[in-house]
């Protein structure tokens, strides 16, 4: 029968048998079972490392299909330690040679240090870091190398038909791995964005001028790590917000209006990428809350920390989680819709937030751009569509996340007459700085090319739209001009 219909071996390679005539072994019924080695792990590390312990196998993963979301780094290496199941696998044989070793994990992370390390614990870094180097094996490095390969879009975590959550598991590990070994500078300088990025906003054109030098960009490459740095916007948010009562409003002024006012007052969230390398796009959904009778607040920049959570940094994202629930609770209790343009950022106030906080994220509740609009539009009946259609490119973590996005979104355009037509696409690549990764720059472009790179060529530019940040900047990147988010289409539709 295999001989029959599957003489070459193709399908499901040495299962059950090879075809006749083929050298090649049979599959042992009798080998020891997954299941023997999963039960050496500690029945509390497995409950705690759910997301690895509980994959099935069932290879969806392995979806070649360019614009299926999951997964792609799978697509573009075509390893399959690369997808979710292969980085589950080694986590889960991590573990279990942790367990060998008489090693706790959780203990391990109990034990981090809540600020900073000390010099005897960075002499060890370093002289670990030194024998990596050199060639000394240890597993973890082959967990490593998985984990940096993964992009953190989390359609794993929705598409995956066991939920695994590798971005989760991800961060984990990496937290652990850096206890032994030194973080490389770039990891740094990723996690600490929301902090020198409000400073150089500041002076964009003096940055962006030392950004753009040749010799930087080269040094940035060979001693960083990263590529094709992301200019300032120029002018800044708060440039381009002088003297607009949006970004005048203090707390207790919000506090002190009537209920009528606060049924007619947006407060905007904003998010580092977008308010300080694509300032534009949040100062367009401002007067685009205005044109539709609402009161745009914007409020104070408060970090939000997604960047610490895909690096490993956890203590720090925990904190840095507390602190802005603190603050977007605090304003919740006004009453007021609070809005964000950004689908990652706003899904990391829903996800990791509570994994990171239980119970002390508390209740507040950012909606994305769409969800809010297509609230406030509900009575506004749909009018007579007509004229050249607007093309929807989603973000990876909102489509599998929010599989109705795209739709309400042709929904919110509708009610203006408006065409929008969702484009099936998967990652573009980006990733937040994954792709300005020297270590990952191939592989970006080369995932952008599955699907995006066709797409933006079919399509004229001018009519394409995309909500990501990354998205936007990849486009810009490759194609050498950029796509506007959809708030800025309806900005420009609605008269």
């Amino acid at each position: 029968m295999k001989a029959a219909f599957d003489p070459h071996n193709r399908l499901n390679p040495g299962k059950i048998c090879p075809p006749e005539g083929l050298d090649a072994p049979m599959m042992k019924v009798d080998a020891v079972k997954r299941g023997t080695f999963d039960r050496q792990i500690p029945i509390a590390v497995r409950q705690q490392w759910r997301g690895a312990m509980e994959c099935n196998g069932n290879g969806l993963c392995f979806n070649f299909d360019a614009r299926s979301p999951m997964c792609p780094s799978m697509k573009i290496t075509q390893n399959r330690i690369h997808s979710p199941k292969g980085r589950a696998t080694l986590v889960r044989e991590w573990l279990r040679l942790l367990a060998d070793r008489g090693v706790d994990p959780l203990k391990l992370e109990q034990e981090l240090p809540e600020s900073g390390v000390s010099l005897r614990t960075l002499i060890a870094r370093t002289r670990n870091s030194w024998h990596a180097n050199k060639g000394e094996y240890d597993f973890s490095h082959e967990v490593k190398e998985a984990m940096s390969g993964c992009l953190a879009c989390k359609a794993c975590s929705t598409q995956c038909p066991i939920k695994i959550d590798v971005p989760e598991f991800r961060s984990r590990f990496l937290q652990l791995y850096h206890t032994r070994y030194l973080r490389p500078l770039r990891d740094h300088l990723v996690a600490t964005v929301e902090s020198y990025a409000p400073l150089m906003a500041r002076a964009p054109k003096t940055f962006n001028f030392f950004i753009n030098q040749p010799l930087v960009r080269k040094l940035s490459e060979k001693h960083i790590g990263m590529v094709d740095l992301p200019l300032l916007s120029v002018p800044s948010l708060q440039q381009q917000m002088v003297g607009h009562r949006s970004a005048n409003m203090t707390l207790e002024q919000l506090e002190a209006l009537n209920a009528e006012q606060k049924a007619r007052t947006v407060l905007v969230v904003q998010d580092p990428f977008t308010s300080y390398y694509d300032a534009q796009v949040v100062a367009d959904f401002v007067r685009l809350v205005e044109k539709l009778g609402f009161q745009p607040v914007l409020l104070p920049f408060s970090p939000n920390g997604k960047a610490q959570h895909i690096k490993g940094f956890l203590n720090r994202f925990a904190k840095t989680a507390k602190k802005t629930a603190d603050f977007l609770n605090r304003m919740a209790k006004l009453g007021m819709p609070m809005v964000g343009v950004d689908p990652a950022l706003v899904l990391c106030y829903r996800d990791e937030y509570k994994l990171a906080l239980g119970e002390e994220r508390g209740e507040f509740n950012v909606l994305l751009a769409n969800e809010w609009l297509a609230s406030a539009l509900e009575s506004q009946p749909v009018a007579t569509v007509s004229g050249e259609s607007w093309y929807f490119f989603g973000h990876c973590t909102e489509v599998t996340a929010l599989p109705g996005a795209p739709a309400q979104w042709a929904a919110i355009f509708a009610r203006f007459g408006a065409k929008l037509e969702n484009v099936s696409v998967g990652c573009c690549g980006m990733a937040g700085t994954y792709g300005h990764e020297e270590k990952n720059h191939k592989n970006s472009l080369g995932i952008y090319e599955l699907s995006w790179h066709q797409a933006m060529q079919r399509l004229p530019r001018n009519r394409c739209l995309a909500t990501g940040y990354s998205c936007r900047s990849q486009v810009k990147r490759v194609e050498g001009t950029g796509v506007r988010h959809p708030v800025q289409a309806l900005l420009e539709i609605i008269k």
